[in-house]
């Protein structure tokens, strides 16, 4: 049974981390305990929880800025920001209904932690593309402050886009500062029913190419609640006579496809919500994967793994994003990392699975040698006693923990 920590305040944070380092004890980083099931299991007796880190700091809707402690519930960001008419525009994935959890249950530092991003990453960046500036205690118990508050900051290394996706093995963020953005006036999804993987993903991509500006694009070879079959789904977000010529040209592109639908905002704001996080996959406890191929490969790739086993689908971000479930119940990782050569390479992580599968198999795409070996060092300069998250990422068990 783990210890736990609850600072409140970033030398509290500072004061914990001089303490475990001493002792060289390691701890695992919690915020809402949201994404605890996502990553590698940390071994660690105490847990250094920031939930009580939480609250707004600085928010200037007019210079679309917003500062705030990393322990904040990601619901409370969502709906401050709505009410102002705008929206952090890298549309964060919420983890929950994957990991059998409650729905909006994360923090924002975990959204930062793990980079978790929604449809729109191909109009609007990732979470790292959206992060300014940010306040963290680094494994040396060192407080330390980079970037800031304009969204052109060169002063030094990219300190805070290095933190997202660490999951908390570098430092820990107490307070981050955030570019917003207008919340889109309006919104629809042009829908195409029953084309095959192949021939949606083609019909994506070709609609990628246009001046449509679409701000999501996915096919679900297996339906969604809006009906049975096959869907290929292309958002549009915007003014509405904007929304409408861009209909037309993806009409004129991609018309003959089938008989096209127009789904209007309250639709649209529910399927992509659905896409956002993976609810079509979210039943039972198969495993999940979040694979990044090229976008154009994503059909055949596909192809190729379900001659060997049986999956379930989504295809996202123009078919470069695919969550997978493994319908057998196994973990299949070396069948579903061996396939991305045939395609060019690419990235495979296991986001849904059992604790001994998530120690046992690698979590994360395996990195090269060289960049290994680069990782490795980041990670010393920041944490070298290896007290923070030891493992979650990689297998580097911290020796405390070894000796005991």
């Amino acid at each position: 049974m783990q210890e736990t920590l609850r600072p409140r305040t970033v030398e509290e944070v500072r004061s914990a981390i001089e303490w475990a380092v001493a002792s060289e004890t390691p701890l695992a980083l919690r915020g809402h305990g949201s994404k605890e099931a996502y990553g590698r299991p940390v071994r660690a007796t105490h847990a250094l929880e920031l939930s009580g880190l939480s609250g707004i700091i600085d928010y200037e809707p007019a210079e679309l800025v917003l500062t705030l402690r990393t322990g904040t519930p990601i619901a409370e960001v969502e709906a401050l920001v709505a009410q102002n008419g705008q929206e952090l525009s890298f549309e964060p994935m919420d983890l929950g209904p994957l990991l059998g959890l409650t729905e909006g249950a994360g923090s924002i530092g975990g959204v930062i932690a793990a980079n978790l991003s929604g449809p729109r990453r191909i109009k609007a960046g990732a979470a790292r593309d959206h992060i300014l500036g940010c306040e963290a205690v680094s494994g040396r118990a060192e407080i330390f402050r980079a970037g800031g508050k304009v969204v052109k900051n060169v002063t030094g290394y990219d300190l805070p886009r290095a933190l997202c996706g660490s999951f908390g093995t570098l430092a820990v963020a107490t307070e981050v500062t955030l570019k917003v953005n207008p919340k889109p006036e309006s919104s629809a999804t042009f829908c195409l029913r029953g084309l095959g993987e192949a021939q949606g993903i083609a019909a994506l991509c070709e609609a990628m190419g246009s001046s449509a500006e679409v701000s999501g694009a996915a096919h679900l070879p297996d339906g969604l609640e809006i009906g049975e079959g096959a869907l290929t789904l292309l958002r549009l977000e915007g003014f509405p006579t904007s929304i409408d010529y861009r209909f037309d040209i993806l009409l004129k592109r991609l018309g003959h496809l089938g008989t096209p639908e127009r789904l209007g905002s309250d639709a649209t704001a529910q399927v992509w919500r659905r896409i956002r996080d993976c609810q079509p996959l979210a039943s039972g406890e198969a495993p999940v994967w979040k694979i990044s191929v090229p976008p154009a490969s994503g059909a055949a790739y596909v192809a190729a793994l379900r001659n060997r086993f049986d999956v379930k689908v989504i295809h996202d971000w123009s078919g470069g994003l695919i969550w997978l479930r493994c319908e057998d119940g196994r973990h299949h990782a070396d069948e579903i990392r061996a396939a991305l050569a045939a395609v060019g390479g690419g990235h495979a992580t296991l986001v849904r699975a059992s604790a001994a599968e998530r120690r046992d198999v690698p979590v994360f795409q395996p990195q090269p040698a060289a960049l290994a070996a680069l990782s490795a060092r980041l990670k010393h300069q920041f944490d070298p006693v290896g007290i923070l998250n030891p493992g979650r990422m990689v297998a580097d068990v911290p020796a405390k923990v070894e000796k005991a």
